[in-house]
Formats: structure tokens, C-alpha cells, sequence
């Protein structure tokens, strides 16, 4: 669905409730976005009509928030969600409110979170409605909580994170008496589920803007409440900013992740993962980029099957891009990832993971017990195999041979014999 699709889309359905004797304005982000200039990602329209009301003139609508005045309307093939304007009872659990009463424009704008996110737009006329001073503080670059900011934080203590979140991603600085309420009530953020908190530092950090949301966090107390295994001090902040820096703009979550959690052990980071209900996949992904790191800081030592092994994980741009992150920060140039990148240019694609020239079934015909022993005797040859030291099938035949004929052990992964290295 592209942006003028869903704005068309929108104002088709303001249109509608207008012939309907309703009020209908677009609202929030867009608004904020339009007059930024920057295209906005979705539309959302605010009106006086009821849920109800809405339901009955459109074909198409989903009921996913009636309680709270929200309903999804689908037309010309877009999905728009309409909100009747309201005004908010209590939030007993820092994040919904208790109840709801259907109200004014000016009183919905009143308990929004953020003066640039509280504004509304005519379509039919074209007029900016703006109650709250959101076009001042959109000129002034401030992110400034409607009203108290303190009452805005008490009610959705996810509030804060998005502050952070809005500041970092339009490079706006956050109102001081709203950074001081977000540095009072910082530690409310934990009565959150984590999975929510999970969503907005995802969103911080995988913004090309993360550097400056990374310090944002640390300057309003929040990072502390969100990462709390550890006390982050002014320098391991700077530290992490800076290598946030060095990433390039499209960096994902898990490698952000990783240079944010990159101060921890592979495994407790993998916890931290854990704890932030992070997919499986982010998790595995980040504990093997930390594992990998100090090796590959010294890619002029690695065999050439290490280098093989990394070039064939499909996170191995990554862990390139998290070498470069860590060189820049520690060296005056980036030469271990220069030297990474030449070493693996220099393989063919066809040798980086050729087709292993024994099997298993190559070691039942030796009769050999199964056990433990199949793997390590099959990655030792696959090893010798990727260190070029195999040309053909027989001579990996002779290695195994030779494998089973010596006592040997394992040892960092690879089989030791006690006559020496194989």
C-alpha cells in the first residue's frame, strides 16, 4: 500500500462522514508528517461519529478498539483506522485508559501525548487545526508533552520511551520540563510489558538516527530501567554511541543489538535477548556475532576453513559490519576488517562450502560404532577439506583411516592427535 494510496483512501472516508453530517479530520502522525514535508506511512482520521456510526456507513470495518472509539475502516484497498474524538478516564495500569467519553476536537487534541502529534488536518479545506501548539514546537525542533508532562507519563508510561524514539528520529531535542518528568517516573517504564518496551528500542535502534536515540536513552535515565544487568557509566555509553555511529544506515536489530550488548559475554547477552522476548533467530544472531568478534579482530590468524565457515553464515555481512563498527572505534584505520573482506574475496564462491567428500555412510562401511565419534571425525576431514589440504575423495578416505587409526581427541573443535596436529 503506497503512502498516496492510503491518503487518498483517507480522505475518501472523511469524505463519506462529511456527507453524513460528521466532523472528519485527519490526525496525529501525518499531520505531524505533511508538514514536515516527509511522506507520511499510514493515515488516521478523527471524527465525531461514534463507532457505531461508522460501522453503519461503511461496508468493510473491523471493531479492534470500539472500547477506546477505534474502529478499522477498509476502502479502495486500504485499511484506515478512524477514532471518534474522546477524552480519557484513568490509566490504573500505566498504559489504557479505565474509560472513555466521546468529546470535542480541542479535548482529544488536549489528551494526546505530544504537541507535534496533537494537531489535525481539513482535507476539504486544507486548514492545519492545531490546539496545542504543535506547529511552534515542530519550527522550535521540541518534543514537548501536551499539558503536564508528568500527568502524561503517569498515564502511559510508554510515553517516554516514544519521546526518545520521536526526538532521536527527527532530530528534534526533548522539551526540558518533559526530559525531567521522563527522568523522575524513568523507572515506571518496568510496569510495561517487555515485549512493548522490546518494540520501541527496536525502533530507536534500527533508525539511522540510533546513535543519537542511544544517548537519549542514557540522558533520560531510561536506559538503566530497560537494560538494568549492568551499571552503564558516561564512558561505556560514549562507547556504544560511537559504534552505534559507525554502522551504516540500514543496520537491523540484531546487529544494533549486538553493538549495544556488545560489553556482555556471548551468552549473558543471549539472557538479555531472552528477557527482551527477542525472536529466537535475534537471539542466536546476536550471540554469535559477539562470539565471533574477537576472532575475527585478528582475520589474519584465522584458518582458511574459519574464514570459510563465517563466509558461509548467512549473518556473515553483519559480523563485517560489526568488525568495521569496532575497528573504527579502536584503530586508526579498519585494517582487521579490510583484511577480513580481502581474504574472503579471494575464495570462490564454489569452495567457500563445497559438498563434504565423505559421510556418514562412508563410516558405516567401516563398521565404526555410532556415537559422538561420527561428528568429530567428519568435521575434522570437512576442516581439512576447507583448509585445502584434501584434493580429492581418496585422500580424505586416508585421513579417515588415519583418524581411527591414532588416539586422538577433540580439542577446540578440532582432533588432536598425540603425535601431533591433523
Amino acid at each position: 500500500m503506497s503512502s498516496q494510496s492510503a491518503r487518498r483512501a483517507a480522505e475518501k472516508v472523511s469524505e463519506i462522514l462529511r456527507q453524513n453530517g460528521f466532523q472528519a479530520l485527519l490526525a496525529g502522525g501525518c499531520v505531524r508528517d505533511l508538514l514536515l514535508e516527509v511522506e507520511p506511512k499510514d493515515y488516521d482520521v478523527a471524527t465525531n461519529a461514534t463507532p457505531d456510526q461508522v460501522v453503519s456507513l461503511f461496508h468493510r470495518t473491523e471493531k479492534v478498539g470500539a472500547q477506546f472509539g477505534v474502529v478499522l475502516v477498509r476502502i479502495k484497498g486500504c485499511m484506515i483506522e478512524v477514532a471518534t474524538f474522546r477524552s480519557d478516564g484513568d490509566y490504573s495500569d500505566g498504559r489504557h485508559p479505565d474509560s472513555i467519553r466521546f468529546v470535542s476536537a480541542e479535548e482529544d487534541a488536549r489528551r494526546r501525548d505530544f504537541t507535534i502529534n496533537g494537531m489535525f488536518f481539513d482535507p476539504q479545506s486544507g486548514r492545519i487545526i492545531d490546539y496545542v501548539g504543535g506547529q511552534a514546537d515542530l519550527r522550535a525542533k521540541l518534543v514537548r508533552a501536551i499539558g503536564e508532562p508528568a500527568r502524561r507519563f503517569a498515564e502511559d508510561h510508554l510515553r517516554m520511551l516514544r519521546a526518545v524514539r520521536f526526538a532521536a528520529g527527527l532530530s528534534f531535542e526533548i522539551e526540558p520540563e518533559t526530559l525531567d518528568a521522563i527522568r523522575f517516573h524513568a523507572a515506571r517504564i518496568r510496569a510495561i510489558s517487555v515485549e512493548r518496551i522490546q518494540q520501541e528500542l527496536a525502533r530507536i535502534l534500527t533508525s539511522p538516527t540510533r546513535r543519537r536515540g542511544w544517548e537519549l536513552l542514557a540522558d533520560s535515565g531510561l536506559l538503566a530501567q530497560v537494560l538494568p544487568e549492568t551499571a552503564w557509566s558516561a564512558a561505556d555509553v560514549a562507547d556504544v554511541a560511537e559504534r552505534l555511529g559507525y554502522l551504516p544506515p540500514e543496520a537491523d536489530f540484531m546487529l544494533a543489538t549486538a553493538v549495544a550488548l556488545g560489553r556482555f559475554a556471548p551468552q549473558p547477552a543471549g539472557r538479555i535477548c531472552r528477557r527482551l522476548r527477542c525472536s529466537n533467530e535475534q537471539e542466536r544472531g546476536v550471540v554469535w556475532l559477539i562470539e565471533n568478534l574477537p576472532r575475527v579482530l585478528e582475520a589474519d590468524r584465522l584458518e582458511l576453513a574459519d574464514v570459510k565457515f563465517l563466509l558461509a553464515d548467512s549473518r556473515f555481512e553483519r559480523l563485517g559490519c560489526l568488525l568495521e563498527a569496532e575497528c573504527r572505534g579502536r584503530f586508526d584505520t579498519v585494517l582487521p576488517h579490510d583484511t577480513l573482506l580481502s581474504r574472503a574475496s579471494r575464495i570462490p564462491p564454489e569452495q567457500v562450502a563445497p559438498p563434504p567428500l565423505v559421510g556418514g555412510e562412508d563410516l558405516q562401511t567401516l563398521h565404526l560404532p555410532a556415537g559422538p565419534i561420527y561428528k568429530q571425525i567428519l568435521d575434522a576431514v570437512y576442516r581439512a577439506q576447507l583448509n585445502e589440504e584434501l584434493p580429492d575423495r581418496e585422500a580424505a578416505l586416508r585421513l579417515v583411516h588415519h583418524l581411527l587409526e591414532h588416539t586422538g581427541r577433540m580439542e577446540n573443535g578440532k582432533w588432536k592427535m598425540e603425535n601431533g596436529k591433523c
